[in-house]
């Protein structure tokens, strides 16, 4: 055997063996006290046992592993919580040893996890920022005071649906109207209006429009699985490009969001003074104490939570009210039921508002099994260990990342009855929030990483769904039917409806 021939034998083998005892190092060595998992294979681990539907898959597995899975994504260890008790445990009892944040690759590109809140590291910047971003979306005083541009976004909404179903019908069509793309709309302008005092998308400003779709791109590529993330030695590599075409879009949504920033600057610098503040305002005007946190936000740091605002609050919004709609088009009678209930309270002869809320109990119900069966970030944002922690009898290793399975736990026979089935009627005369404080519901996740927009989401939910039940009737077509209607899902950081709703609205009051 030749010299030549010896490596090419030798060589990959003691790459796999460096990898291997690297493998070890990293892991901590004996996989003893660990939660119990499915066995995987050399260097990838579980990677490929997970299919397109991970979120699904892990559900299946709590069958024969428990309520705490363990797995092994190439080289990252990771723990999958799936049981409302578990989720508490985690919450109420180990919430800051597992507040790390695990950030795919992709969101690296300029910096956008040191900036952004969602992905940023548990510590003095975060909390001053969220402390900040709080005020504005979770503030009851400020959230009133908002409520003309939830109505505005809401209108227009409506006329939208209108004019859509009004040209297929010019066209020959039966008036269907694909709505995903409508309440995107709809939650993106109402965004651009709380963060920028403007509407992006009413206007005929081609840079709205540029702004709007690239976000969309960073959306879908957030989401879309990554083999970096699970074996780092590859990143600099890319092997997927995912991280080159981040960068890519991200460079024209910072270039746009850089110019809305620098704008209001401009303003500040030449004396002008608004009636009232948003939320770029209030990040611009920022001064710390000087006892945690920056003494100023950089810019480019007030143009990535911006941009961030965007990404998560338009996504996760219209995604909760199409898969709210669904609902109510697969089951007829809960349609009927609440159109019934908006009629009493409400009546025909004015809209629906945020302040009749209170007085729809059906509604929220309503609400609430969507948010259970159809959590629109199934698997939450991932948490990273940040210290070794003994957690319900097992040992985790500091750097395992932690997946909260809400998905699964909306599901939990254990914790719902029926569980797979759309019943509002649940509900009913149940004190169950998703506030973060009842564990077997838990959209928007728990503890100090409990999602901050979730007061913004609970109004605007609300508000639309209530909406589009007393504005339409509504009818399937194409021989679709309710027991036939396409529920497959769309996987990625968020869990989109896999086929777009497309329905046929019939106006109800004038």
């Amino acid at each position: 055997m030749d010299s030549l021939t010896l490596l090419v034998f030798t060589f990959p083998a003691a790459l796999i063996l460096l990898l291997f005892i690297w493998t070890k190092a990293k892991t901590g060595g004996s996989a003893t006290n660990r939660p119990p998992g499915p066995t995987g294979w050399p260097l990838v681990g579980n990677m490929f046992d997970l299919g397109d539907m991970p979120h699904q898959t892990m559900y299946k597995l709590k069958a024969k592993y428990g309520p705490i899975l363990w797995l092994k994504l190439g080289l990252v260890n990771t723990m999958v919580v799936q049981s409302p008790k578990v989720a508490a445990e985690l919450f109420k009892n180990h919430d800051i040893p597992f507040a790390g944040r695990k950030v795919p690759d992709a969101l690296t590109a300029f910096h956008f996890n040191r900036n952004a809140l969602g992905m940023n590291s548990f510590g003095p910047y975060w909390r001053v920022l969220r402390r900040i971003i709080s005020m504005e979306f979770f503030v009851n005083r400020r959230m009133n005071e908002t409520e003309d541009l939830r109505i505005k976004c809401t209108d227009s909404m409506v006329q939208w649906i209108e004019e859509e179903a009004a040209a297929s019908r010019a066209n020959g069509g039966p008036g269907e109207v694909q709505l995903n793309g409508l309440f995107f709309r709809m939650a993106f302008n109402l965004l651009a209006n709380l963060m920028l005092s403007r509407d992006l998308l009413e206007s005929k400003s081609m840079e709205g429009k540029e702004f709007f779709d690239c976000l969309n791109k960073i959306s879908e590529m957030a989401g879309t699985p990554n083999v970096s993330d699970f074996l780092p030695f590859l990143k600099w590599l890319d092997p997927l490009k995912i991280k080159r075409t981040m960068v890519h879009h991200m460079s024209t949504t910072v270039r746009i969001a850089s110019k809305f920033v620098k704008e209001r600057i401009e303003e500040k610098q030449a004396g002008k003074q608004r009636a009232k503040k948003d939320l770029l305002d209030v990040l611009l005007d920022y001064e710390g104490d000087g006892k945690e946190g920056p003494d100023k936000f950089p810019v480019h740091g007030v143009t990535i939570v911006i941009m961030e605002m965007f990404f998560a609050g338009a996504e996760t919004t219209s995604i909760s009210i199409e898969w709210g709609l669904t609902e109510l088009l697969r089951n007829p009678h809960c349609l009927k039921k609440l159109q019934e209930e908006i009629d009493r309270v409400v009546g025909l002869n004015r809209k629906v508002k945020e302040s009749d809320m209170d007085r729809l109990p059906y509604l929220q119900a309503v609400v609430k099994e969507t948010f259970r069966l159809h959590p629109a970030i199934p698997l939450l944002l991932p948490r990273n260990t940040m210290e070794d922690t003994k957690f319900m009898g097992h040992l985790i290793p500091k750097g395992t990342q932690v997946l909260v399975n809400a998905w699964a736990i909306g599901r939990d026979p254990e914790a719902w009855e029926d569980p797979l089935s759309f019943k509002p009627e649940r509900f009913l005369d149940s004190n169950i929030e998703f506030n973060g404080q009842h564990f077997g519901l838990i959209p928007f996740g728990s503890g100090r990483r409990i999602c901050v927009g979730f007061a913004l989401a609970h109004r605007v939910v609300h508000l639309e769904l209530a909406t589009l039940a007393q504005a339409f009737d509504w009818e399937l077509s194409g021989g679709v039917t309710p027991e036939t209607m396409d529920m497959q899902e769309k996987f990625g950081l968020t869990l989109r409806k896999n086929v777009p709703l497309k329905a046929i609205p019939k106006k109800r009051i004038p």
